[in-house]
């Protein structure tokens, strides 16, 4: 009986309505003992009127408004208990406040003068703003599994969803980018308001009160593409990666790909059990010294997946890469069936559900349904993946595989391999 009404007190209630101002609006209900409300923008790195923008505009976030100064913001989120927090993803720039429940009427307040009375003050951007982002940027370029990443986007998809998230010192923003940018991106199409432990018709009432659009419009980037590549980076003083010699190897898609999740799932070689024994057919290759691990990064039209190889001897990392690109080979050539594609679906599949217990992809997962009209990214792929079966995996898989592979190699690149080398 306990655990009955656990499950139906948990059960997710997803409401999607329209204020009166036409905002998005969705409330995310199952009795949390706390409360958040997301102010959702489409404004990542993706939609970007210039490099780096996204970046900046993001770290603009709970400074002066019209209603406020920032350190009014600070003090009174600090009486009220809550916490302020802000994120940059390629598709999306996330404003969120958490706090206790019975102050939804403030942090509404609060979020929605964000998007529609900023300043943009001068001082702030230069003392503040740009300081930070310098560091967010250096920091990146300095961990080479980030920075690899980063420039995988690149290759595989150029424009769009290749665009950085990192502003650079070579594409100078200036604090009139920035306010160009968000008069642009801080309409009623492109914002949500998504609230968790939040009830939906106060949500909605609030968010009429608060929030008035400034212009109608969504934000829009060019259609993906796949394209793949090479490239190859020696760390240098200024500005690139210091630590453990790194490869990434990936492919990609310019739509959802249950494949390339199967895929993921399948050469991660994570283990199950502590001190227990992976089924990754790259298991073996994970010795002391040499870390691996798998990636799946699904966008709204397009998905990254691969492997970042890790190791402080290059030899290592190519010994590890061989390992690799073999079993991506044999996975082309039809090898992935029987249980261990049973076992590479159940796995992909308890990824992505148990994502969804984390507040910020639920937040995503809705924010998809809201702009895009679609079932959340999240929520479908575990159904989609379940209906999936070797044979046609195999034939999908040999398609995504036989694409151009996506290669980065950071690092002493006189010693680490080439894909070409690798077969790929």
């Amino acid at each position: 009986m306990l655990s009955s009404s656990l499950r139906a007190s948990r059960a997710r209630a997803y409401a999607t309505v329209a204020s009166s101002s036409s905002a998005n609006v969705a409330s995310i209900n199952h009795g949390q003992p706390t409360s958040s409300v997301t102010v959702l923008v489409k404004a990542g790195s993706r939609y970007e009127t210039k490099p780096g923008v996204a970046h900046c505009l993001k770290n603009f976030a709970f400074k002066d408004t019209e209603k406020r100064s920032a350190l009014r913001t600070i003090r009174e989120t600090e009486l009220f208990g809550g916490v302020l927090s802000t994120s940059l993803s390629r598709e999306y720039i996330a404003l969120t406040a958490d706090f206790l429940p019975g102050n939804e009427a403030y942090f509404v307040d609060l979020l929605a003068s964000q998007v529609t009375s900023p300043r943009f003050a001068r001082h702030e951007f230069q003392e503040s703003v740009a300081p930070l982002v310098q560091g967010e940027s250096t920091a990146a370029y300095n961990d080479p599994a980030v920075l690899a990443l980063d420039l995988a986007h690149g290759l595989a998809f150029r424009n769009g969803l290749g665009a950085s998230l990192f502003a650079s010192a070579g594409n100078a923003v200036t604090n009139e980018d920035v306010k160009a940018y968000a008069s642009k991106v801080f309409s009623q199409d492109n914002v949500a308001f998504i609230g968790t432990g939040v009830d939906e018709s106060l949500l909605q009432k609030l968010v009429g009160e608060h929030f008035t659009a400034t212009g109608t419009g969504a934000a829009s980037s060019p259609t993906t593409k796949y394209f793949g590549g090479e490239t190859r980076l020696a760390p240098s003083p200024e500005s690139h990666a210091h630590g453990p010699q790194t490869v990434f190897i990936g492919f990609g898609s310019s739509s959802v790909s249950p494949e390339l999740a199967i895929l993921s799932s399948y050469l991660d070689p994570t283990t199950s059990l502590k001190w227990g024994q992976s089924t990754s057919p790259i298991a073996n290759l994970v010795v002391p010294g040499t870390t691996i691990k798998s990636v799946y990064l699904p966008y709204s039209d397009g998905t990254l997946a691969g492997v970042i190889i890790q190791a402080h001897d290059a030899a290592a990392v190519k010994t590890a890469a061989v390992g690799v690109a073999k079993a991506i080979s044999d996975v082309k050539a039809g090898s992935l069936t029987g249980d261990s594609f049973n076992v590479a679906v159940a796995k992909a599949r308890f990824r992505l559900a148990s994502q969804m217990e984390e507040r910020a992809s639920q937040v995503t997962a809705v924010g998809s349904k809201l702009f895009g009209g679609s079932q959340g990214l999240l929520e479908s792929l575990p159904s989609v993946l379940e209906k999936t079966d070797a044979s046609a995996f195999s034939k999908a898989a040999s398609t995504a595989l036989s694409s151009k592979a996506t290669y980065v190699a950071i690092g002493d690149v006189g010693s680490l391999p080439y894909a070409d080398e690798l077969g790929l």
